[in-house]
């Protein structure tokens, strides 16, 4: 942390550094991090997720960052997510790139964000140095920033499964414009796209979490200006169909918004609105849209044994929505009493 580290902190990164010995695409099993809670309120976990934010505190950045703070410390989360896009436009250019600092340690500076961000890189990422903020050197100028393109953070009550997304959008392979993206590391992307699904369909059979989300840059279902992305229907949802997972949430689209499945128990949200929003685009799709705002706020996620409730809040830290979803104790675990 920017502050100091803590015990919890501590562990974290030791784990962080063997785990990153497995991060090679070929690698047999997804990194997994143990995040042990520092203060077990019986039971519960309590975080806060944002996405597309990293603009050096412009488009209101600053001000999501300070009601961020607020709510963290209402709340007394455990750690934050990241949705991706961590660095605009073209992600960081090095390790030693003052984006990081200008666009992350000066900006989410409450004392109650100084716990363990754990992010997965967007397509803007890949634009730059991808490589760079997978860098263990990002953690020696801040410990808090932890950074992966595919991996599991295991807290005993969920297992969070954060997916790196942006390879599976073809366009950015074949259809670049004048963009250039940074795969080192993942080409060819068949291969490193086989690997991630096995490795992923393997570890969420292993998993005995009561709650499984995963954790993805891109939509896989949205309302807004990048609308479903159809590689992850493909893909993607089948194995997470396939292993029951409860949520899927992202960012990409720079908006907030709760879309229920069609055809099975999965929720989607998206949490892109750390930044520049207002696209002004509202395309409604099959599923059942439960929320939609076209502007700047975040997440938050609290968790139990039996409950989930999802808020939204806007710049202002105002509530915009809330939701909950009740799972009973009883095999299958597919089973919901959902709250609006």
């Amino acid at each position: 942390m920017a502050n100091g580290a803590t015990a919890a902190m501590g562990m974290v990164l030791a784990f962080v550094a063997v785990a990153a010995l497995c991060c090679a695409p070929g690698a047999a099993e997804l990194p997994r991090l143990e995040h042990h809670r520092a203060n077990n309120d019986g039971g519960s976990l309590k975080l806060l997720v944002v996405g597309d934010w990293g603009r050096k505190g412009t488009h209101n950045q600053s001000r999501v960052a300070e009601q961020m703070g607020r709510v963290g410390e209402n709340l007394g989360i455990d750690f934050v997510i990241s949705t991706g896009d961590n660095f605009y436009k073209n992600g960081l250019k090095g390790v030693h790139d003052h984006a990081f600092e200008e666009s992350f340690t000066d900006i989410y500076t409450a004392k109650s964000l100084q716990k363990p961000w754990y992010l997965v890189l967007g397509n803007h990422d890949y634009r730059g140095n991808a490589l760079a903020q997978l860098s263990p050197v990002l953690r020696k100028i801040d410990d808090r920033f932890i950074c992966m393109r595919s991996f599991i953070v295991n807290t005993e009550l969920a297992d969070f499964f954060f997916v790196d997304t942006t390879p599976f959008q073809l366009e950015y392979w074949t259809h670049r414009g004048k963009h250039h993206y940074d795969w080192r590391g993942v080409a060819p992307r068949g291969k490193y796209i086989a690997n991630l699904l096995k490795d992923l369909d393997e570890a969420m059979k292993k998993s005995t979490a009561r709650w499984k989300i995963v954790v993805g840059h891109h939509t896989m279902r949205s309302v807004s200006e990048h609308g479903d992305t159809e590689e992850l229907l493909k893909l993607l949802l089948p194995v997470l169909k396939d292993n029951s997972v409860d949520f899927y949430i992202n960012g990409h689209d720079h908006c907030l918004e709760h879309i229920s499945s069609r055809d099975s128990p999965l929720q989607y949200f998206t949490s892109g609105g750390g930044s520049k929003a207002w696209r002004g685009i509202l395309r409604p799709n099959k599923d059942k849209l439960r929320f939609f705002y076209d502007g700047q706020g975040f997440m938050s996620l609290q968790l139990n044994q039996d409950q989930a409730q999802f808020i939204f809040y806007d710049v202002f830290g105002n509530t915009l929505y809330q939701w909950s979803s009740s799972k009973t104790r009883h095999p299958k675990p597919s089973t919901y009493l959902d709250e609006e």
